[in-house]
């Protein structure tokens, strides 16, 4: 087994004037070769911060990430993130947004390549026609491709993904997520997003890595996703094993819903 991506023994602790906060505790994972990983759990259970410390955007305390035999201490052209709001330049149009991302890859590109590398990956991601326009001219949902392609850009093996989906309304989420279902599928490149959208994970994911609630939280469970690729998204719905996939995580994360908060079962669910 090809297993380029490691999470060891992983301990974030954060100083509070109250004494030491441990938000994640002991989390143990392997991330193979290509493969789409979803970190499953509800809202402050640690996901981001395992997320932020695999960039190499913070550091943990104890553990921590291997890549290739080596351990992550700061970020790295092999890795690109996209986060869950679009964190584009707004002075600069879609495709010099991707332009710059394209310069910081571990190949080096000559200004005519970086242009066709934005044409490239906003093509890709279905945004090419508005490559001219300026970040608030566009809606969220494309702001958020373009955030996907300037990541591609970088052509990175790992993609690292902080629920880039949260922020938008159904119908576009969907769109976007069979946007990104088929980069996947088309780049091969090794993906781990995080998520709170329990039917995003199963649609999208290999493998779903679910975290107890926090503090301290860690890995409570992995589930391997049985739906054949590629997918489609009647054809996954319509699987026979897919309810009971489906029942397993809400039953894990009901089991670990704090009693002091009664809508996260619907909080998960996106219920509207």
């Amino acid at each position: 087994m090809n297993v380029p991506l490691e999470l060891t023994g992983l301990t974030k602790v954060f100083p509070t004037p109250t004494g030491p906060f441990i938000a994640v505790k002991d989390v143990n994972a392997t991330v193979e070769s290509g493969e789409f990983v979803a970190i499953l759990g509800h809202s402050g259970c640690g996901k981001s911060t395992v997320l932020s410390i695999l960039a190499g955007l913070d550091q943990a305390t104890y553990g921590g990430v291997i890549i290739d035999g080596k351990q992550v201490t700061e970020p790295g052209a092999e890795r690109a993130i996209v986060f869950q709001s679009p964190c584009l330049l707004p002075w600069l149009n879609a495709r010099e947004n991707v332009q710059v991302a394209a310069t910081q890859g571990a190949t080096r590109r000559t200004r005519r390549e970086t242009i066709d590398a934005a044409k490239h990956y906003l093509d890709l991601v279905g945004v090419g026609d508005a490559a001219e326009q300026l970040p608030p001219q566009l809606s969220l949902g494309t702001q958020q491709c373009v955030s996907l392609a300037r990541a591609l850009s970088v052509e990175p093996r790992f993609l690292l993904l902080d629920e880039p989906f949260s922020m938008l309304d159904s119908l576009t989420r969907f769109e976007l997520q069979d946007i990104l279902l088929r980069v996947w599928e088309e780049s091969g490149k090794t993906v781990v997003m995080v998520t709170h959208d329990v039917d995003e994970a199963l649609y999208l994911a290999d493998r779903l890595v679910l975290m107890t609630d926090g503090p301290e939280a860690t890995v409570g469970d992995v589930l391997r996703v049985p739906f054949p690729r590629p997918r489609a998204r009647a054809a996954v719905l319509a699987h026979p094993q897919y309810h009971a996939c489906r029942r397993h995580v809400i039953d894990f994360l009901e089991h670990y819903a704090h009693q002091s908060r009664p809508s996260a079962l619907d909080d998960l669910l996106h219920k509207t």
